[in-house]
């Protein structure tokens, strides 16, 4: 299991949010163990259900998914617009409770934060390029009431991975809710898909993910991250898809950077993947936009620190 990054005193440092001049927790604390020493993985002819994956975890765990705009770990530019290092396209807070439902918190990335220091806001999405995965999770643990030491687990996702999950389960199944066309030069990205229920591969997806409307496009491309979780998460219900699970996550494992072992993952994977899971979705009140427009936007005062499960 891959340690914890470390913190600058600049990471250490709290933010503070425009909405409510509340600081961010600094501190990650250190991991402890939840899960049994014994492997429970899947035999070779594949698991007949998501139980034969792995051991479920003993107690309820939150994992932070950050969406990166990088086509790959550890790429000097991102490769996107504003070019330069890696921000986060998606910022999901995931609470997994072997007694319970998923419940997935889909934080803001226009979201208007302050670091110290700084005279003008940034982005929430913005905290990765500025501090890394330390940094994000301290001030996702402060917006949502977190005790110190949560997060506890964290993935960083790129792009590449994201397309090779998708093609690795053999597409997906989604309906765009129209044509989703245009050309970003600045950011060399074609996006080229009809609406209607389709089977999309994993450019198509990542299009399909990263397709921003004129007006709410943040929100709208939440909507539709919610949609393909919802959709991954049922295929993977499937029998030849958990035969495959296994041997993806290991596959994948070199292309993102998280502190979950493999074996981690499918114990998580094993509670989320049972026929009576469902997923509840959640995200953070923002100021309305002008015009619907704007880059970023302040949080809702009353909303700073919504209930969360611990």
């Amino acid at each position: 299991m891959a340690n914890r990054p470390q913190r600058s005193a600049r990471q250490r440092a709290s933010i503070r949010l425009l909405a409510s001049g509340a600081g961010i927790v600094a501190g990650l604390g250190v991991l402890s163990l939840v899960w049994p020493q014994q492997d429970h993985s899947a035999k070779e002819d594949g698991p007949p259900s998501a139980d034969a994956l792995a051991e479920r975890p003993n107690r309820a765990l939150n994992v932070l998914l950050i969406g990166s705009d990088a086509d790959r770990q550890g790429a000097i530019s991102n490769g996107a617009a504003p070019a330069g290092p890696a921000n986060s396209d998606a910022l999901l807070l995931i609470h997994i409770d072997p007694d319970g439902p998923v419940q997935v918190m889909n934080l803001p990335v226009e979201g208007a934060v302050r670091l110290p220091g700084d005279t003008r806001p940034v982005r929430l999405g913005s905290l990765y390029r500025r501090g890394g995965t330390a940094l994000v999770a301290s001030a996702s643990a402060e917006l949502l009431g977190l005790p110190e030491g949560e997060p506890e687990r964290y993935v960083v996702l790129p792009r590449t991975a994201l397309r090779e999950l998708v093609d690795g389960m053999g597409r997906l199944e989604l309906a765009p809710d129209r044509t989703m066309a245009y050309t970003d030069q600045t950011q060399k990205l074609t996006i080229a898909l009809q609406g209607g229920l389709q089977q999309l591969d994993g450019a198509q997806v990542e299009q399909y993910l990263r397709f921003k409307d004129p007006l709410n496009g943040d929100e709208r491309r939440r909507d539709r991250q919610e949609l393909a979780i919802t959709t991954l998460l049922r295929q993977m219900r499937q029998g030849t898809q958990l035969e495959r699970l296994p041997s993806l996550i290991s596959e994948l494992q070199p292309q993102v950077d998280t502190n979950l072992s493999p074996q981690e993952v499918l114990s998580l994977m094993a509670v989320a993947l049972q026929p009576s899971k469902g997923v509840q979705f959640q995200t953070l009140s923002l100021r309305p936009a002008l015009n619907g427009k704007a880059s970023m936007r302040e949080l809702e005062e009353q909303r700073l620190q919504p209930r969360w499960p611990q």
